[in-house]
């Protein structure tokens, strides 16, 4: 097995809540996203990732956007904020999140504890 592609699924299963967790506190506009993800090299992703991925979470409902003017002249920008569903699916990914990591966790000192 190659660890890249085993990293390559990983990352597909959790960049959704990286997202939604990233815009929680604060709308972002994509490229803002791309740019937060790429702080944790483990869940940075390119635009031609996150782009498809806002805009399907937007028609899920999950998300909403809104353009905002920049400063300079610049086109606007899009922002995505979290909407109420969106809150509540997020509280659910963590609890599932919080599992998942406590069982992970309990297995691997397991394993450690018993040695090979």
């Amino acid at each position: 097995m190659k660890i890249e592609d085993w990293t390559i699924q990983l990352k597909k299963g959790t960049l959704e809540y990286c997202i939604l967790l990233l815009i929680r506190e604060t709308p972002c506009y994509g490229y803002e996203i791309v740019s937060k993800l790429s702080e944790w090299p483990i869940v940075s992703a390119k635009e031609s990732t996150v782009y498809p991925l806002l805009k399907r979470l937007q028609k899920e409902g999950l998300l909403g956007s809104f353009w905002q003017d920049t400063v300079e002249g610049l086109p606007p920008r899009k922002y995505y904020s979290i909407t109420d569903e969106g809150n509540r699916s997020l509280d659910m990914m963590s609890g599932e999140w919080d599992s998942l990591t406590r069982t992970l966790t309990d297995i691997r000192n397991k394993q450690v504890r018993k040695g090979p």
